[in-house]
């Protein structure tokens, strides 16, 4: 017992930890970093989960549009494209969609290379799988020289979701750090 005591005020005076105290404080630590693990994940899923389906041209839909190619730059300037999101092309009447693969054909409305297939079909469904911009025009007649045609880019900030959530993360973390000083 004397040898406890004896180890017990060295170990207070020294500030040094009995082995129990040690275990006590692997544990909180590594509740921690189990807490922050589960939050970098949760951020993680939630930032790769938010692709989103736009209808292209809105209530428009797709169609020769009345106020020239200014209709649908308007639209595609005001929304913020990411990887992973979904185009829908809605129309009546005699139309189609074919993706096409340079700027070149997209304002000269031809239709010579054409990734994937022209889709006749409406609805029509695009993903946006890369990062680069896509061209989408309609190559029926004269259509296409009319306006029915759209210009996809992708957005320069994150979304407000991924943001918050990168946030989150952030805060945790600093909240973590600062509560072992």
């Amino acid at each position: 017992m004397a040898g406890h005591f004896k180890c017990a005020s060295m170990c207070a005076s020294a500030r040094i930890k009995r082995p129990d105290d040690l275990e006590n404080t692997n544990r909180q630590m590594a509740g921690r970093f189990g807490v922050i693990g589960c939050l970098a994940v949760i951020a993680a899923v939630v930032m790769g989960a938010a692709a989103d389906t736009y209808t292209v041209g809105d209530s428009l839909g797709w169609t020769v549009p009345p106020g020239g190619p200014i209709a649908y730059s308007v639209w595609a300037d005001k929304e913020t494209f990411e990887v992973g999101d979904t185009l829908v092309f809605n129309w009546t009447g005699t139309h189609n969609v074919a993706r096409v693969s340079t700027k070149a054909e997209f304002d000269n409305c031809t239709a010579n290379n054409v990734i994937g297939t022209i889709q006749t079909t409406s609805p029509a469904n695009f993903t946006l799988d890369t990062n680069v911009t896509h061209y989408f025009i309609c190559t029926i007649e004269s259509h296409c020289y009319l306006g029915q045609k759209v210009e996809i880019t992708f957005g320069n900030s994150a979304s407000p979701l991924a943001t918050g959530a990168f946030s989150l993360v952030l805060f945790a973390l600093a909240v973590s750090f600062m509560s072992h000083m």
